[in-house]
């Protein structure tokens, strides 16, 4: 009996982590601003490490966005099913122009830039500090470059220096469209000093990387952030009102395999005209 009573508490075990790590969870958002002249619907993908979920793109489809945002760590940094993911990206462009930028995990890549080539060549709108425009919205894409291994070192000793990106939203601010920014790393919001993004004159920033901090636990919060540490802000929801910041708990693991109360989130954005 011993042994059944173990054998059951094993896979009721691996039950419960398949359902942590392969529930997916919709937040949806919905923001008024008065330069939008049609309303414009946006899907929010952040952080796959490689895994080709089949359910998001139903979820996305059944949604009918106007774009699909990625933001970063698409492949991981093994490369990992890359061809399974350049497939998985064909797909998502059949649903809407796809916007992407680049995450810590694509950085560590030898083969960085033939990927971007890739996944131009399936359709992605590869963005390395980069401005693309539709209809309605303006769209920076930053490439930060900033959490390679030795990053990680640097900003524990205290030596790590940020990036200035002032030049990439100055030339944001000439446009008097919505504009939203994508950005992998959600601390550089306002959790980084004189270059935090929320000082800049713009709409809305789009960021994951944090991965709504691994274990979400009751009445703690999340637990853990590369970049922001333990009990980290900057893991999921909304910050601020004009600027915005949206995080998304992101869709696959990386180092760490199991994610705790923290399912994979889908996040939609509705911007709907003032």
């Amino acid at each position: 009996m011993i042994w059944l009573a173990l054998a059951v508490l094993v896979i009721l075990f691996f039950v419960f982590c398949y359902y942590q790590n392969n529930k997916i969870d919709k937040s949806e958002y919905e923001i008024k601003n008065d330069k939008i002249k049609d309303d414009t619907k946006i899907v929010h993908l952040s952080d796959f490490h490689s895994k080709p979920f089949g359910k998001v793109i139903e979820i996305t489809e059944k949604e009918k966005p106007d774009i699909i945002c990625i933001t970063g760590d698409y492949i991981n940094d093994k490369c990992k099913n890359k061809e399974k993911m350049l497939a998985y990206g064909r797909e998502l462009v059949k649903i809407a122009p796809v916007y992407y930028i680049t995450g810590n995990h694509e950085r560590r890549l030898d083969n960085f830039d033939e990927l971007m080539k890739e996944l131009k060549e399936i359709g992605f709108n590869v963005l390395l500090n980069e401005i693309a425009e539709t209809d309605n919205i303006i769209i920076l894409g930053l490439d930060e470059n900033q959490a390679d291994f030795s990053d990680y070192r640097a900003r524990k000793n205290g030596t790590f220096v940020y990036r200035n990106m002032s030049a990439y939203f100055k030339a944001l601010e000439q446009s008097d469209k919505f504009r939203l920014v994508l950005s992998h790393f959600p601390e550089n919001f306002e959790g980084i000093k004189e270059v935090n993004y929320s000082q800049y004159d713009f709409d809305l920033q789009l960021s994951g990387h944090a991965h709504g901090g691994q274990w979400i636990m009751p009445f703690v919060g999340p637990l853990f952030s590369p970049g922001q540490g333990v009990f980290p802000k900057y893991a999921r929801g909304s910050f601020g009102e004009r600027p915005k910041l949206i995080v998304s708990r992101g869709l696959g693991n990386s180092e760490f395999p199991l994610r705790l109360f923290n399912h994979p989130e889908i996040v939609i954005i509705d911007i709907k005209k003032a």
